[in-house]
Order: C-alpha cells, then sequence, then structure tokens
C-alpha cells in the first residue's frame, strides 16, 4: 500500500495551521512551518525549519523529504526568518522531484480570498510590514510587498502558477478556506477521516518585530 504523503502548496495565513491541526487530529504526523521537540527524538530536527529541510534533502540526495521520513504531512513549508527567505511551494525542482521520489503523494493548494490572506499578513507579527518587503521572495523581490496592491498581485500569481502546473492531476486538490464543505472534499481526496475543521489561528496587530511562526 503506498504511503499517503500531504503537502499543501498554500501560503502563509491561508489557513495552514487549522490545516494541520486537522492532519494532526486525522493521525497524521503532520510538520507545520517548523519541527517542534515534542515531536520527533531526532535532535538534528529540533527547531528546524521544514523549507530548509526541503532544500537540504532535494540538493543532497534529490529528495526534498528525505530528512523527515516519519513525518507524514506537510502543511506550510516555506521559511523567512533568522536569514532564510525559502518558499519551496513556488519552486518546481521542489514540487516534481517529491513527485518522483513519493509517487502517490497529494498536494493541497489552501486558498483563500488574495485581500483576507493580504490583510492577515499585515496584521500577523511583522510579516506584511517588515518581512515581506524587506527580503527577496519569488514572485516579490526586494523592496515590495509592503502595500496591499502588490501583496494581492504576488498572491493571485501564486495560485495561477500552481494551477497550471497541476492542470487535469488527480493528485492534486485546490481548497477554498471559506467553503464549508471543504473538510469533506479534503478527507475524500485524501481517503481519511478528518474528525475536526474549523479556525486553528486569528490575525493579530501589526507588530514592528517578533518571533511568531507566519
Amino acid at each position: 500500500m503506498t504511503r499517503l504523503r500531504v503537502i499543501n502548496l498554500g501560503l502563509p495565513k491561508s489557513g495552514t495551521t487549522t490545516l494541520a491541526r486537522a492532519m494532526k487530529i486525522a493521525g497524521l504526523k503532520t510538520a507545520d512551518y517548523r519541527i517542534r521537540r515534542r515531536q520527533t527524538q531526532n535532535i538534528d530536527l529540533h527547531g528546524a525549519f521544514v523549507g530548509k529541510l526541503m532544500y537540504d534533502g532535494y540538493f543532497h540526495s534529490g529528495d526534498p523529504l528525505s530528512l523527515m521520513q516519519e513525518f507524514d504531512a506537510f502543511t506550510e513549508v516555506n521559511a523567512l526568518r533568522e536569514g532564510l527567505s525559502l518558499w519551496p511551494q513556488t519552486d518546481w525542482g521542489i514540487i516534481d522531484a517529491i513527485r518522483q521520489h513519493h509517487p502517490g503523494a497529494k498536494f493541497l493548494l489552501s486558498y483563500r480570498d488574495p485581500k483576507a490572506i493580504s490583510d492577515s499578513m499585515l496584521r500577523w507579527s511583522n510579516l506584511g510590514v517588515e518581512r515581506l518587503p524587506k527580503n527577496a521572495i519569488p514572485g516579490l523581490p526586494l523592496g515590495y510587498g509592503e502595500t496591499g496592491h502588490e501583496r494581492v498581485q504576488w498572491i493571485e500569481a501564486h495560485h495561477a502558477h500552481i494551477r497550471k502546473l497541476f492542470a487535469g492531476d488527480d493528485g492534486f486538490l485546490e481548497y477554498d478556506l471559506a467553503d464549508k464543505s471543504a473538510k469533506d472534499k479534503i478527507a475524500d481526496f485524501l481517503g481519511i477521516d478528518l474528525k475536526w475543521w474549523g479556525r486553528a489561528n486569528k490575525g493579530r496587530k501589526p507588530k514592528k518585530s517578533g518571533t511568531e511562526a507566519a
């Protein structure tokens, strides 16, 4: 039987924490943004960013998931902290390598209205006011991303890009966070029982600095 591996290609603030909680409650060992100490006995993974581990695996062995074999689901894969700006969900090399090394892997796109994502980014820690405009990001070069217009345009382009990459692929599902049937669609797509679905995270007021995950 093919092992279920789930990779979300959505951007931060698109409901990734909600998805992570749903996957965990469903029994999948889930890596969301960063590996916590309580999740693994492998001390080399403690505190490591999922995106960094994906690139390390990709460039060292060809398999982006090789360093995270014990995990089933990956719900937020980007990293924008501690000098890192890593966005595997925008990288065809990473996506294709996962497909090649893990036949049957399931890809999700957690969709949320781009303006709502943009507004939530602005409210979350220093993500919208500092980290996005002060880092080079695929599709959002250094110096861009401070305005709502720029963020929305970048978000829309990412969604369009993923749809193009996976057009006609039955191993891909885009779901809308606002869709009341999202839970059932995800459960049917993955072939699992989702026992919980809701809102696991809420935006907060902008800060000049912070240490929260995006």
